[in-house]
């Protein structure tokens, strides 16, 4: 049973509208899950449209490198991943390696403390 307050409208057209609406409702649930977007920095149509495509073109992105380099990490890791490492000259097949972290893990144990207490 659906409540409304517009009596020019039948019943059918009313469920419609509601199915409609919430399939947008999951649709901005889905980018607040998948595409790391939890406001938007815009307000116009056009700024919204323009973060969503952004983020919509990396989460593609991301998914094609994932499947090239046959990887088992998922789009939120590789995205983690590659978010840490922006300013390093790494390349990526190695970078998402996980020996690489491993590495990385045994490099910093050598390194000196600032103060040795």
């Amino acid at each position: 049973m659906f409540l409304t307050n517009n009596f020019e409208l039948d019943a059918l057209t009313v469920c419609r509208l509601y199915k409609l609406r919430w399939q947008i409702e999951l649709f901005l649930k889905w980018i607040k899950q998948h595409l790391r977007i939890k406001s938007f920095y815009g307000t116009s149509i056009n700024a919204v449209k323009t973060q969503i495509w952004i983020a919509i073109s990396v989460y593609v992105l991301v998914a094609i490198i994932r499947k090239e380099l046959n990887l088992e990490l998922s789009l939120h890791e590789i995205l983690r991943i590659l978010s840490i490492l922006l300013f390093e000259k790494v390349p990526m097949e190695q970078a998402l390696m996980k020996n690489y972290y491993n590495l990385k893990e045994h490099q910093n144990c050598k390194q000196r403390l600032l103060f040795d207490l």
